[in-house]
């Protein structure tokens, strides 16, 4: 008999045991079964901001429309202003770290100060050019102000640099522009100016903005974060341009044809505060869906579907769905729903190596476009800009347990240059009942380190008008103590690369049901979970000790059942007593 036939009998008969044993409490289970939220027909709005007397003129800046919203809205404001996505600012109270945009290093673009302008593009915000300092509260207003209505001032408390139209305008013409520290693009355009997606900027109609405004949609989200790290799909993996309007193969979730989530119908908000996080993740969600009527607050899948997903009823259907739902108190929803992620044509960058930067052709840029993803885009694979490059499409995930805590390698942190850096550490262990196995993306990088002090260092790559500006002169030593000068980071003067990787959360692009891990996909010996460590998997661990004794009680039964089959026989037939 097999190894892999007595893995299945010892599977097998663990699961009938225990259908046995406890089907009428199973029967009396309140699980779930796959159940989500519908997204909400219509605005379900009351208001028709076309209307509104304030809204019905020319605005010639972003913060003439926050003036404007902030005489109706007016706690949107501060609610704003303490929020991750203005103060780009977190204080970690697991590891006691203060985290943030404004503060960690990453394995992409590396780090915000020195290169403001282009990387406050993204903040939700107006005008913010200067990392050492707070995020402006004030903004400049421009010349369409009606001067007979209270603008917000320092006076009055109310902050007109917060940008209410990257989040709410529903107009699908509003975007910001790619080097204007948050500001949309406006007439008369810059020779050469992009936005914040890339693409080649165009005049934004502020009226029209203003008059369209709703709750958010994928667009308003995507605009930044489906572009992190300089590109599509570039940063996280599993947050692209496809989501726009992905099919049900790519996200389950967000399928127009579906149930066409936005962003928000996971990651509800409270006061302008959003749940989900990478630098506080929930692992696992004991508190699940609550109550009924009980208002959901987390972004989890338990939140909605339970932490007893599957179905129970019937015999086989219930075997199967008893055994998946044992699986959760182990295995993150994520890791079966979520088998590739880049799929749907957009490649994610996996590799990204500072260090080869610099590299000219006769005094011109050099620019390499070797792999093409499978919407027929070609990518750059090599940048005088910023290096060498890999991608990748349905990337199979890393494995990891994880608890939801992450420490991060942060700027004053020393290291050693001789391993490869992580820059967050993910926390977490088999043995460790808030740990779950969770998927990740794995970035690999390659970046400038102060070599004098053992610490990741900060440089300066942005800046057309600069002679810092790695981007314009091609020099690390003045990119990398510009850099340094502009965190306010003690630097020695020397420098070199060092190897470093990052892991970053997988949770979207959630697959159709039909499309999730089978059990072969882990339970075999060349499996996804090969080399996860520190506890005993069926089916991958034979020859380990619970392997060895299972398969031993196996083949124990077996004999002694046929054994005994043979004892009667043999019984009877020299004379066995008659029942007749």
């Amino acid at each position: 008999m097999s190894i892999r036939i007595l893995q299945k009998l010892v599977v097998a008969g663990a699961v009938l045991l225990a259908f046995t044993a406890g089907s009428m409490a199973q029967e009396q289970s309140t699980a779930q079964s796959s159940v989500a939220a519908t997204s909400p027909a219509g605005t379900g709005s009351t208001a028709d901001h076309e209307k509104f007397p304030i809204l019905q003129r020319e605005f010639t800046s972003g913060p003439e429309v926050t003036a404007a919203c902030l005489t109706c809205h007016t706690e949107a404001d501060d609610q704003m202003m303490h929020s991750i996505h203005f103060k780009w600012e977190f204080d970690n109270e697991r590891t006691g770290q203060h985290l943030g945009k404004s503060v960690v290093v990453n394995s992409f673009c590396g780090n915000v100060a020195g290169n403001e302008p282009r990387c406050t593009s993204c903040h939700a915000g107006y005008g913010w050019d200067d990392m050492s300092t707070p995020p402006p509260r004030q903004s400049t207003v421009g010349t369409g102000w009606d001067e007979t209505l209270p603008r917000p001032t320092p006076a009055s408390k109310q902050s007109n640099a917060v940008d209410c139209l990257a989040c709410h305008d529903r107009s699908g013409q509003y975007t910001k522009a790619a080097t204007l520290a948050g500001h949309p693009p406006l007439n008369p355009l810059a020779k050469g100016l992009k936005t914040i997606t890339g693409a080649k900027a165009w005049a934004v109609d502020l009226k029209r903005s203003a008059q369209s405004v709703g709750m958010p949609g994928r667009d308003n989200c995507g605009n930044c974060h489906f572009y992190g790290g300089g590109g599509d799909n570039v940063k996280h993996g599993d947050l692209s341009s496809v989501l726009y309007n992905p099919t049900k193969e790519v996200d389950v979730h967000m399928a127009m044809d579906g149930l066409n989530f936005t962003c928000s119908t996971c990651h509800v908000t409270d006061k302008h505060e959003w749940a989900g996080s990478r630098y506080n993740t929930m692992a696992t969600d004991p508190h699940g869906t609550g109550k009924p009527g009980e208002l959901r607050t987390t972004a989890t899948c338990q939140s909605c579907h339970s932490d007893r997903p599957h179905p129970v009823s019937g015999i086989m259907t219930g075997l199967r769905g008893m055994t998946l739902n044992d699986h959760t108190s182990k295995v993150a929803c994520q890791t079966c729903h979520i088998p590739e992620f880049a799929r749907g044509g957009v490649a994610t960058k996996t590799l990204w190596d500072w260090s080869t930067a610099g590299q000219l052709d006769n005094g011109k840029i050099i620019k390499r476009h070797e792999y093409t993803q499978s919407d027929g885009k070609e990518l750059h694979t090599y940048l005088s800009t910023k290096g060498d490059f890999e991608w990748g499409e349905n990337v199979v995930p890393y494995y990891s347990w994880f608890n939801g805590k992450t420490e991060y390698t942060l700027p004053e942190t020393t290291i050693d240059p001789t391993q490869s850096v992580e820059i967050n550490h993910i926390y977490g262990s088999a043995d460790d009942p808030d740990s779950r196995i969770w998927p990740f993306k794995r970035m690999v990088g390659r970046q400038a380190y102060d070599s004098g002090n053992n610490k990741l260092a900060y440089s300066h790559v942005w800046g057309p008008e600069s002679d810092t500006a790695f981007w314009t002169n091609f020099d690390w030593g003045k990119a990398i103590e510009a850099g340094m000068k502009a965190a306010g980071s003690e630097y020695s003067g020397e420098f070199g690369f060092v190897d470093t990787h990052m892991y970053w959360p997988i949770t979207h692009m959630v697959a159709p049901a039909t499309d999730a891990l089978d059990c072969q996909s882990c339970h075999a010996k060349d499996g996804r979970l090969e080399e996860l460590t520190g506890f005993y998997m069926p089916g991958r661990d034979p020859f380990s000790y619970v392997g060895m004794l299972g398969m031993l009680m196996v083949v124990g039964t077996f004999i002694g059942v046929i054994g005994h089959a043979l004892l009667r026989k043999f019984v009877k037939k020299d004379g066995g007593a008659s029942h007749e």
